[in-house]
């Protein structure tokens, strides 16, 4: 992916552009010496640093040489040092090769980027090429419950992007709320007119600026793949559900328990890890069941569509006067 601006330099750009070229066609030799070029000219431009990584990182897979593996260290931990909010993705790629941590891998910078970038094709690729059904799943599983409610007065939808899942709740919300990282995205989902509110920043903040039992339904379609760990969502979900309210979310998923980021830049997260999430939230579980997300290169993509209620509050005891 490329996330970024110009270096200020024309032919530092134009570098960096036949870089970027000859690492997608395969090159990697070629790549290095062109982004090395680039840095010769903008030696402060973050993504021409951290495109040297992923060429150096190309190169140590195909031959071994420790010293490529090394040099992509140094050439990412470069880009993090003249991008310390990781637009580029550096400490996910790190992360990828074993040399960093897996939780918060994924930064803000990096998502608000990316989809920014995705916005205008956003819809288009990824529900007709791509198949994706997560906001369809989400909506039926929920619709699906034994005591389905006939409506939401209230709900937020996190990472709403577009407003998939605001167009697949159709009227069952009466006020909806979307929260988003990327402006671009909101100001899609604002044409439709499928949100009562729209909400640009970080779920869990947003989350965090809610009332608490302020709402019946939170929905998050999509979202986990880019959060390492659900906790802090889970719980600020939890904390605004009204009595007997509604978390619905969608997890790609893998067959062990615990958390992979993949070589897709996506999490996958485990059963016991979801399970033991929504009950350290205090929810109770009504849904785990398993679902293809979408398909990417011909294969489906495994996943979880998790439905978890906040317990209604409990009745206060009669008391009865004594005679």
């Amino acid at each position: 992916m490329s996330c970024r601006s110009g270096s200020g330099d024309l032919l530092a750009d134009r570098r960096y552009a036949y870089a970027e070229a000859c690492l997608a066609e395969g090159d990697a030799q070629a790549a290095i010496e062109v982004a090395e070029q680039t840095l010769e000219i903008a030696p402060r431009y973050a993504p021409a640093w951290f495109l040297l990584g992923r060429a150096r990182e190309v190169r140590h897979r195909a031959g071994g040489d420790p010293a490529d593996h090394h040099a992509a260290l140094r050439a990412y931990a470069a880009a993090l040092d003249l991008d310390p909010d990781d637009t580029q993705g550096a400490r996910m790629a790190l992360a990828q090769i074993g040399e960093g941590s897996l939780l918060g891998a994924i930064s803000p910078a990096y998502i608000r980027a990316l989809f920014d970038a995705y916005a205008p094709r956003f819809e288009r690729h990824l529900v007709d090429d791509l198949g994706y059904r997560a906001h369809e799943l989400i909506v039926a599983a929920l619709d699906a419950l034994p005591e389905a409610p006939a409506g939401y007065d209230d709900g937020l939808d996190l990472g709403c992007g577009t407003g998939l899942v605001g167009a697949a709740l159709g009227d069952r919300a009466r006020r909806l709320t979307g929260f988003d990282l990327s402006p671009l995205m909101l100001a899609q989902a604002a044409r439709g007119k499928r949100y009562t509110r729209l909400v640009e920043g970080d779920c869990i903040a947003g989350l965090a600026a809610e009332p608490a039992a302020s709402t019946d339904l939170v929905t998050a379609a999509d979202v986990m793949i880019y959060v390492g760990a659900l906790t802090g969502l889970v719980e600020g979900a939890a904390r605004v559900l009204r009595p007997g309210g509604l978390l619905a979310f969608s997890v790609q998923s893998h067959a062990g328990g615990g958390l992979v980021l993949g070589a897709d830049a996506r999490y996958a997260h485990g059963d016991a890890l979801v399970r033991d999430d929504v009950a350290r939230a205090g929810l109770t579980l009504l849904c785990l069941e398993p679902a293809t997300l979408r398909r990417e290169r011909g294969l489906a993509v495994p996943g979880r569509i998790v439905v978890a209620r906040r317990p209604p509050s409990k009745p206060c005891p009669e008391i009865i006067p004594p005679d």
